[in-house]
């Protein structure tokens, strides 16, 4: 009978290159953040590593692709956020050790941490769409989840003459599920406007069986596909791509869950990518089955690991990922590790609030917020579902301003969401 015991290999007994009271990994939204809270209700070392030169706002990179804010606009030098009483360290994270409270990183090096902070963020999986990193960028391929990309895509789009142009969306999760859909809008209103529409036919991708997770906001967006004349097709894969011959494959889903492979010609495709955790994530101690770190829904606290916390896009609570989320996040994980810190129980707890200002027109916006089970909770006396030039100033002024110079300085600002009851989408 074979023993089991004696085919496991004890962990590695790691040597500590340097010890820290509070370890964050990653400086994007959700580590700034939540390292701006901290430094002023605990004692101790804080670090955040994070190889990364440059800080982007990138709810920002759809209207950078609608040619109404520069690129420029979005882009900070990531030194230049980091708050003061915290260490950047300017290195990549490799491997956890949580048993040993030992962070890895890329160089060889190591970490150790009395408590530690894991918000990476999502990677961009450009390869497992065929041919996709040869052409993007040229041939009318275009993408606004990199921010060199969006530039390219308001290019294709006021370059534009005629032909067809198609909208991609691969399936969840992938950041702010409703960024594939606002450009294809923007795009169809710039032509409308500029006296090119008619020249062009337009189609929406998705992979999804609904254009929007909340059925409640899904007339409002049938109505706007309608009326820019916008053609969708649910449960539609993009495979693979030819940009030199601008030729897109698609696996078309069918009622009976049978599928049928589809070539689509285009004049310019908008390509959202598949998304999944950071692959140093993946398979490690702290991560669950599909590599997102393994945190309870509500106190963002890990499952096993009670000094580990998350947020943020790497977190597994099954919210949408947007900026919005980790904002109502951070306080919670920070009331909850200062809890831990003092040996108590933390109570704070995160309701699944997010938001997505789903932009149907220039100076239109639908406002969609909503927690989790799909409840829209709206921070307005309005009906969110309807779109509106307001909501379109609280896009374009408000929200980077409220990003830049309260967010990311761990300023705690909850403006108030409530639910409210509307009748589901048909």
């Amino acid at each position: 009978m074979l023993d089991h015991t004696q085919s496991v290999s004890p962990a590695p007994t790691l040597t500590v290159g340097r010890q820290l009271d509070t370890l964050i990994i990653g400086g994007g939204a959700a580590g700034i953040t939540v390292a701006a809270m901290l430094r002023s209700k605990v004692k101790g070392s804080i670090a955040i590593v994070d190889p990364a030169d440059t800080h982007a706002y990138q709810p920002g990179w759809t209207l950078v692709g609608a040619g109404v804010f520069s690129l420029e606009q979005t882009v900070k030098p990531e030194a230049s956020l980091i708050p003061n009483g915290v260490e950047w360290i300017k290195k990549a994270a490799s491997a956890f050790h949580p048993e040993q409270n030992i962070v890895e990183l890329a160089d060889g090096t190591t970490l150790g941490y009395r408590y530690l902070i894991v918000c990476p963020g999502l990677q961009l999986d450009w390869g497992k769409i065929e041919g996709l990193k040869e052409t993007i960028g040229k041939n009318g391929v275009c993408s606004n989840y990199r921010g060199d990309l969006a530039a390219y895509t308001w290019e294709c789009i006021k370059s534009f003459q005629g032909g067809k142009i198609i909208f991609t969306q691969p399936p969840m999760p992938i950041k702010c599920p409703g960024a594939p859909q606002k450009i294809a809008y923007l795009a169809a209103d710039h032509l409308r406007r500029t006296g090119k529409r008619g020249a062009a036919e337009i189609a929406f991708c998705t992979a999804l069986p609904s254009l929007f997770g909340v059925a409640p906001f899904v007339p409002s967006l049938k109505a706007a596909m309608k009326r820019h004349n916008i053609e969708v097709n649910l449960r539609t894969t993009l495979k693979s791509i030819d940009g030199p011959a601008k030729k897109a494959t698609f696996i078309v889903t069918n009622a009976d869950d049978s599928t049928t492979e589809v070539v689509r010609d285009f004049d310019m495709i908008h390509v959202t990518p598949p998304q999944s955790a950071p692959d140093f994530l993946k398979g490690s101690p702290i991560s669950n089955a599909a590599g997102f770190v393994d945190v309870d829904q509500h106190t963002m606290q890990h499952v096993k690991y009670r000094n580990i916390f998350s947020l943020g896009d790497a977190a597994s609570s099954p919210n949408s990922k947007t900026v919005a989320a980790l904002r109502m996040q951070a306080p919670v994980v920070v009331k909850n590790l200062v809890a831990a810190m003092n040996s108590n129980t933390g109570t704070a707890s995160y309701d699944g609030y997010g938001s997505c200002p789903l932009t149907t027109d220039y100076g239109k916006i639908v406002l969609a917020e909503f927690t989790y089970g799909g409840k829209v909770t709206p921070s307005f006396p309005l009906d969110p579902r309807v779109p509106r030039y307001s909501s379109w100033l609280l896009k374009t002024k408000f929200l980077p301003f409220l990003y830049w110079s309260v967010m990311l300085k761990g300023i705690d600002l909850d403006i108030g969401h409530k639910e409210k009851q509307f009748a589901d989408a048909a």
